[in-house]
């Protein structure tokens, strides 16, 4: 419950709640607080070279211009479900595990009431992955991550 009633990657069983912090955990939150600016431009600055590497091969949400951005998220939107998996499975060859924190679709669960269909959150949400996006992310890091995906959409791609 205390994950969001998240059991796993496939799986919200029941409604949760964000309980995962503790004091310590708050504490150097705030210590934190004098560094934000810095660990948003680091964010920033990995968000824009994922965008430069991906931008011709992955469909990339578009962020609001009239928020204020915290980096906090790389989705990528692949062309289908199969796709993702062969994406996936190649990062995670390179123990790089991108997290499917859009999915599974709310619809689709059991104690979401009033049912509704809604075909556009399932389809995205089975061809969406977030890359891994932390203060720390090196270039070379990244660029492995970066040229895996394009090497596997090139071989779907001919």
């Amino acid at each position: 419950m205390i994950n969001f009633g998240i059991a796993n990657e496939e799986s919200i069983p029941e409604l949760g709640i964000n309980a995962k912090m503790n004091e310590f955990e708050a504490a150097m939150g705030l210590c934190m607080l004098d560094e934000i600016a810095e660990v948003t431009r680091s964010r920033k600055s990995i968000y824009e070279r994922y965008k430069e590497g991906l931008d011709t091969v992955v469909a990339i949400p578009k962020l609001n211009i009239h928020a204020n951005q915290n980096y906090a998220y790389f989705p990528i939107i692949l062309k289908d479900e199969s796709q993702r998996i062969a994406v996936q499975k190649a990062l995670n060859k390179h123990k790089i595990i991108p997290r499917r924190y859009f999915y599974p679709s709310l619809d689709t669960l059991s104690y979401i009431e009033p049912k509704q269909y809604m075909p556009n959150s399932r389809d995205i949400s089975s061809r969406i992955l977030a890359l891994p996006m932390y203060v720390g992310l090196d270039v070379g890091e990244q660029t492995v991550v970066i040229n895996t995906i394009r090497d596997v959409l090139k071989a779907f791609n001919g």
